[in-house]
């Protein structure tokens, strides 16, 4: 471990490396405000680029000491499998107020509804950016995979909910027939910012639901296996980052109705409905006639949190989306790392 995110003065261990955490909708974000080394390079996707070129990968050979407080804030005991965050870096230019490298216990990822939504509230909460007692403010964020906004409703003085507008979805491809080991399925295929591939549980036999985690777990890496190389990804280098399995429930007064759950990067388990995997589900409804810009998804996660969705006018580029949540403020920490650890930045199970 690089010694970057501690020190020791007159034997008392100092402490560099302060987060504030939310989550959103269950899922986990931590954001880190101090304690990060220089992140180089000159916009946001330059600089995942340059961090999964220095180790930002768990089979990369040359770890760096912005990764080492990634692994250090999600192994164990410090955070664990399912921890989700991001380093707040410079936006583009000056027409963002922040950007962000999103990061998992896998490396980084390009884009992350849930954590635009826990960043936005965030902005709010700390007075980085200014919000009425009563209305709502928008917060512009540069993320890998582009500029997306996070408006966050007031109520009270209070955040009440958060809106992400994502970058515009492109439907790639429909019924792409993959060979599994639970036998040969269908997908679809959507790049909201991050690709992502869905089908129904039922197509392999599941439900989404808690008591069958394990096993949409297995189904969800085995797809991805699948899609790896596939010609529908040919321009997609990361290629499969989340595998969205759903189930159809009956519609409400306002529009579709479904339950998902999204396994992403090597097997995590997102306990949102996911922010823009939610995307991906709402081009993909609205290609097949299923949602307009009248009509509104829900959008249920195996845990039984919602996230409201809505698409926009379709453009040249893509459909654009809208997609609502709740995030609350979970903690503030700091973290340590003894030099005399054994266990030194930790462990995964």
């Amino acid at each position: 471990m690089d010694r970057h995110p501690t020190a020791r003065r007159g034997g008392e261990l100092i402490n560099l490396v302060s987060t504030v955490d939310y989550h959103t909708a269950g899922e986990p974000f931590r954001i880190v405000v101090a304690g990060l080394p220089p992140v180089p390079g000159d916009t946001v996707a330059e600089r995942r680029s340059i961090a999964i070129g220095a180790g930002g990968r768990a089979t990369a050979p040359r770890p760096s000491a912005l990764d080492d407080v990634r692994r250090l804030l999600t192994r164990e005991p410090r955070g664990h499998a399912g921890m989700y965050g991001g380093f707040v870096v410079p936006p583009d230019d000056d027409e963002a107020h922040l950007g962000v490298l999103f990061w998992h216990k896998d490396g980084y990822s390009t884009a992350c509804g849930h954590g635009t939504m826990a960043l936005g509230a965030w902005a709010v909460d700390t007075g980085l950016v200014a919000a009425p007692d009563d209305g709502t403010a928008l917060v512009r964020i540069d993320v890998p995979s582009g500029r997306v906004g996070a408006t966050v409703h007031r109520s009270g003085g209070r955040t009440t909910a958060v809106t992400f507008r994502n970058v515009p979805t492109r439907v790639l491809a429909r019924g792409v027939e993959l060979a599994t080991p639970r036998g040969t399925v269908r997908v679809d295929l959507a790049d909201s910012g991050a690709v992502y591939a869905s089908l129904p549980a039922a197509a392999l036999g599941l439900s989404v639901v808690p008591d069958e985690l394990a096993e949409l777990t297995a189904a969800g890496r085995e797809v991805r296996t699948a899609l790896e190389g596939h010609r529908a990804l040919a321009g997609h280098r990361d290629g499969v980052y989340g595998v969205i399995l759903y189930d159809e429930l009956p519609d409400t007064p306002s529009g579709p109705h479904q339950r998902n759950v999204t396994v992403f990067a090597d097997g995590q388990i997102d306990r949102s409905p996911c922010g823009s995997g939610t995307s991906a589900r709402l081009a993909l409804l609205a290609a097949e006639g299923a949602i307009d810009p009248g009509r509104t998804l829900r959008h249920d996660s195996v845990i039984g949190t919602v996230f409201t969705g809505r698409v926009r006018a379709p453009r040249a580029d893509g459909t654009v989306t809208e997609v609502t949540g709740t995030a609350h403020r979970t903690g503030e920490h700091r973290f340590v790392l003894d030099p005399e650890d054994t266990l030194g930045p930790g462990f995964l199970l």
